[in-house]
């Protein structure tokens, strides 16, 4: 402890000293005995001095089961490329650090004793599934991921279930050019979203280009495969809500362009999937989406193919 510290309660200090969580966290943490003054346990909170030493026994850390088997839709020996499963996070942060592809790959590439280990070149969403992109050398990481920004080459058509689009029909497309924007939110401070018709205070703002096209209508909703260029952040999933469609059980994006305070981007339940994919070289690559991408008994009802 520091001397300007000395004679202020344990849970005071902890919280100044790691913002991340509340004097009154801290203090329950130091009443399950987690914190240990000078070698001892303690039980209750206490004033610190300047020659104390604490040490906190952080409890392990518990990841969420998540599926970790995928198929391999290409391989060359340097570009692998996957039907990544929902649900398969691709890349640490929350509250995931082995329980994600990128960790998993490690783990087969150091089993099977390969000298290169595959990674992303760019990140589906959690609850997306379909074509994940990785490459082996980091040359062609870098190319691959010039293509994957707006300005890149690479073309992406993804499939998704939403609330039904008016004004869609299946003989003629639908194209979305609102800007995905930066919307207070009070969980995260700020998370991107619809751009909203009130006078909502805003960040930021970036242009979208989506084009819908229908597959299939049903009572619940509609199938629409939807291309993309510019691959913004949650990008499809933004302008289905602009249109006051949002993807089936999306818990963030609401209809009239509101987003759940409660729920998060990497929160699940909605149904979109990474379909075709076709780069610069002339790859093209698709992937068919799991059994549990459709709607299931919502299609028995009044389903109709367009």
């Amino acid at each position: 402890m520091d001397r300007s510290e000395s004679g202020r309660m344990l849970s005071a200090v902890m919280a100044s000293r790691y913002g991340h969580s509340p004097r009154d966290v801290w203090d329950s943490r130091i009443r399950s005995g987690e914190l240990l003054l000078n070698g001892q346990s303690l039980q209750n909170d206490v004033p610190v001095g300047s020659r104390d030493v604490v040490q906190w026994r952080r409890p392990p850390w518990l990841e969420p089961a998540i599926p970790d088997q995928w198929s391999v839709v290409y391989d060359d020996g340097d570009v692998l490329v996957i039907n990544k499963p929902s649900g398969l996070p691709v890349m640490p942060g929350g509250g995931f650090l082995q329980h994600t592809l990128s960790a998993l790959l490690m783990e087969a590439s150091r089993s099977a004793r390969a000298s290169q280990v595959p990674k992303p070149v760019h990140r589906l969403g959690r609850f997306t599934s379909g074509l994940q992109v990785c490459a082996r050398r980091p040359q062609t990481r870098a190319g691959l991921s010039r293509q994957f920004r707006p300005e890149g080459g690479c073309r992406k058509t993804y499939l998704a279930w939403a609330k039904l689009v008016k004004g869609l029909r299946a003989d003629q497309s639908l194209v979305v050019t609102t800007d995905v924007v930066e919307r207070v939110h009070p969980l995260l401070g700020w998370v991107w979203g619809p751009d909203p018709f009130d006078g909502e205070p805003l960040r930021r703002r970036l242009h979208a280009r989506s084009e819908l096209r229908l597959l299939k209508r049903c009572d619940q909703g509609d199938l629409v495969e939807v291309a993309i260029s510019t691959g913004r952040p949650h990008q499809i999933r933004i302008h289905l809500a602009q249109l006051g469609s949002p993807l089936l059980g999306d818990p963030l994006y609401l209809p009239q362009q509101r987003i759940n305070a409660a729920a998060v981007p990497g929160d699940g339940g909605y149904r979109l999937h990474a379909h075709t994919l076709a780069l610069e070289n002339g790859l093209h690559l698709s992937c068919v989406a799991g059994s549990g991408f459709a709607p299931g008994e919502l299609l028995l009802a009044g389903s109709q193919e367009l």
